[in-house]
């Protein structure tokens, strides 16, 4: 096909949903994962959902030999997109030597493998934890980047200026990096969607476990916050929305639309949601009385974080399109799907 695009962590949460979208763009696709956190049965549920079952290889990016080999031999990639990434906020604070090894190791045998057979394109995964906590909002791409709190936002830092130096040392290596802010939802169809390994860290697979009864209730960690109701407000973005911003961004590199050999853009929705409005959306869409506790805040958390996405409209001629109901409907059917997937060859 001559446009195969290689996907780090594609078996992820993410990294499965753009997986789809760059199959319904008739990208060619090869998946490399470690399955650390996500499980094989996502490339049959991609099938289901595309008609299309992607290349696969399981490998663990720590390993520098057997990195350098498998990009041997798909020197063809038009490019990179680089999900594998370790990213529970609260282990990373207290095992912050497993995420500095894994996220950073695999990064740097990534771009090795690929700048040594030829591969210049390159898309990172980053967070909004770089910009830490912001004095003036919307955040923008121009404000400035701090040091996250947690080891895990950290390594999107180092990862960045890593990236930042690469390209000021090589004449055709590229890079976009998107900065995402808070990603929920899953696929329209219900295939694939949040899978967090044990207790999840995120928000939204919290509800949907308490809503099923996996979990016993969710704690809401404060309600004292500066904000309209106390909470913590967020920017959710729809994972859908989020992978079709890097079928636009593999489209910009491979076609060398950019304006700068290394462009960043934020990828949010550019209005934040408070905690209590997430679970009132939920119990409005599902019809069930979640059930949580009010606690203390938790360390590190801020008040508000929300984007301005106005460059990534400009520069990319993207904007996400779901809303918060949309994003919490596909959540609740993936759960609910999840039980079912479970025990199916799917």
């Amino acid at each position: 096909m001559g446009n195969k695009i290689i996907i780090t962590g594609g078996c992820g949460y993410i990294g499965s949903h753009t997986v789809v979208e760059l199959l319904e763009n008739n990208f060619e696709v090869l998946v490399l994962d470690d399955l650390s956190n996500s499980t094989e049965k996502t490339l049959e549920r991609i099938e289901k959902i595309t008609g299309v079952k992607p290349q696969f290889i399981q490998v663990d990016l720590k390993d520098a030999s057997k990195t350098n080999a498998i990009f041997s031999k798909h020197k063809d990639a038009k490019a990179v997109i680089h999900f594998a990434a370790h990213k529970a906020v609260g282990e990373s604070v207290n095992n912050p030597l497993k995420y500095y090894k894994n996220n950073l190791y695999s990064l740097l045998n990534v771009l090795s493998a690929q700048t040594e057979n030829g591969i210049d394109n390159f898309i990172f995964s980053s967070s909004a934890t770089v910009y830490g906590t912001p004095k003036i909002l919307p955040i923008t791409e121009k404000n400035e980047t701090q040091r996250p709190f947690s080891a895990y936002g950290n390594t999107k830092k180092i990862a960045e200026e890593i990236l930042e130096d690469l390209i000021n040392s090589s004449d055709s290596f590229a890079a976009i990096s998107l900065r995402y802010f808070n990603p929920i939802g899953a696929h329209d169809s219900g295939f694939i969607g949040e899978l967090p390994s044990g207790i999840p860290n995120n928000l939204m697979p919290y509800i949907t476990q308490t809503a099923v009864g996996v979990r016993e209730k969710l704690m809401v960690y404060g309600t004292d916050y500066p904000t309209k109701d106390g909470t913590p407000v967020r920017d959710y973005i729809h994972v859908v929305d989020l992978a079709k911003a890097h079928v636009i961004a593999v489209k910009r590199l491979i076609n060398k639309k950019q304006d700068e050999a290394f462009e960043i853009f934020n990828l949010g929705t550019g209005s934040g949601f408070s905690v209590l409005e997430v679970i009132n959306s939920f119990e409005a869409v599902s019809g069930i009385q979640l059930k949580y506790e009010v606690t203390a805040r938790r360390p590190g958390d801020v008040p508000q974080l929300f984007a301005s996405t106005a460059l990534a409209k400009e520069k990319l001629g993207w904007s996400a399109e779901k809303s918060l109901d949309e994003m919490i409907s596909s959540s609740w059917k993936w759960e609910q799907n999840l039980r079912a997937l479970e025990n199916s060859k799917l």
